[in-house]
């Protein structure tokens, strides 16, 4: 009996242990943000379709997230008055500030170095999207063939929402994403780790079935 308890307290580790790395993958994207007050929000609408007023202060942020939820967020001044004091008014335009924050080496895709975070003063027409004013500041922008957002300023060079095995977790930030690409996702199937980890637990079910019918043919 208690041979048999040991096997399904086992069991049932593996079972955490394996739904733990079920749940570790992330994907690596440019997300975001809209400033409100001090804080930032992550934005409800894509670069492609916001449309920004005079005087907002709108960030990117390049990390390895499993959502919004736990996406990490723009470091750096986000004050709009610090980052457009050299860009006078105009009349026909206005003024968007935009923080651009590359990420972290941890979550630079390999091979790649991020450049440094900036700030950045768009003066553009009135009418002028979030895509617009971020292509004045920040070419060569590169998206995919469903308008998501891949690179800004040719970084990351390569790759576009990809699917990362070990979730990364920001490093050395001050707060805790675009919108969340699927398009390289699984369909929401079983991870290998989780197969492997019910394979465990039915064999480990077997052998305490196998011992238990033992003990009790040796009674007879």
């Amino acid at each position: 009996m208690i041979r048999r308890v040991a096997l399904l307290a086992l069991a049932a580790l593996l079972l955490v242990a394996t739904a733990g790395q079920a749940q570790a993958a992330g994907y690596r994207y440019w997300s975001f943000w809209d400033r409100d007050g001090d804080q930032w929000v992550y934005a409800t609408q894509g670069p492609s379709t916001a449309r920004p007023s005079d005087g907002d202060v709108q960030g990117f942020r390049f990390s390895v997230s499993e959502d919004s939820g736990d996406a990490a967020q723009p470091r750096g001044t986000a004050d709009f008055t610090s980052i457009c004091a050299k860009t006078p008014a105009e009349d026909g335009s206005k003024r968007v500030a935009l923080v651009l924050d590359f990420g972290t080496a941890a979550d630079a895709p390999s091979g790649e170095t991020p450049p440094s975070p900036r700030t950045a003063c768009a003066r553009v027409s009135p009418d002028a999207t979030t895509a617009d004013t971020l292509a004045t500041v920040a070419d060569p922008l590169r998206y995919n063939t469903n308008a998501l957002l891949c690179a800004i300023g040719d970084y990351p060079k390569s790759g576009c929402g990809e699917q990362v095995s070990d979730k990364q977790q920001p490093r050395n930030e001050s707060a805790p994403p675009a919108e969340k690409t699927t398009e390289n996702d699984d369909g929401g199937g079983p991870s290998v780790g989780l197969i492997a980890g019910a394979a465990a637990i039915a064999a480990l079910a077997a052998a305490a079935t196998w011992q238990a019918r033992r003990r009790r043919n040796a009674t007879r």
